[in-house]
């Protein structure tokens, strides 16, 4: 009887550990559904927002040299495979938890997000690799920079 009890209680605790542990493919996709319902794609990946989403995959958040200029001066979206390459999942997790960025990047709602969605994330980065080459550097308020670019707010018309 005792080892009856020991092997339901033993089956409970490994069924508990298995709902909390994914397996990288689990991690991998999770962390594709999350770039893509997160929006980091329409930014990060170029052409991305323009073709409806129709980039493939492998040229996926290698960062844009399109350009946000408004009164914080240019701000660039960078290469996330590249900067998750340089990091520890926990390192991620917390520069992710304590972004404070430029527009139009919305920090705010990154550092909302669940610590499971950004480790997905992070494992989904590093299963894509690091690729491409780093982003233009920010161009302060006073300098006009090169096209393409958008400006914020909008110029009047």
């Amino acid at each position: 009887m005792k080892y009856k009890a020991l092997a339901v209680i033993t089956a409970a605790v490994f069924s508990m550990i298995s709902t909390t542990v994914r397996s990288e493919s689990e991690l991998i996709t999770q962390g594709r559904y999350v770039a893509t319902i997160g929006g980091c794609n329409d930014c990060h990946t170029a052409g991305y927002l323009m073709s409806e989403g129709q980039v493939p995959e492998e040229k996926w958040l290698l960062g844009d040299s399109f350009g946000w200029y408004g009164p914080w001066g240019t701000t660039y979206a960078p290469n996330l495979r590249l900067l998750a390459d340089g990091m520890t999942e926990a390192q991620w997790i917390a520069m992710a938890k304590a972004l404070k960025a430029r527009p139009p990047m919305p920090w705010f709602n990154l550092n909302l997000m669940r610590e499971s969605d950004l480790q997905a994330l992070y494992h989904y980065l590093r299963h894509l690799g690091p690729a491409g080459g780093p982003a233009p550097a920010y161009i302060p308020p006073d300098q006009e920079p090169p096209p393409p670019y958008a400006t914020f707010p909008a110029p009047p018309q």
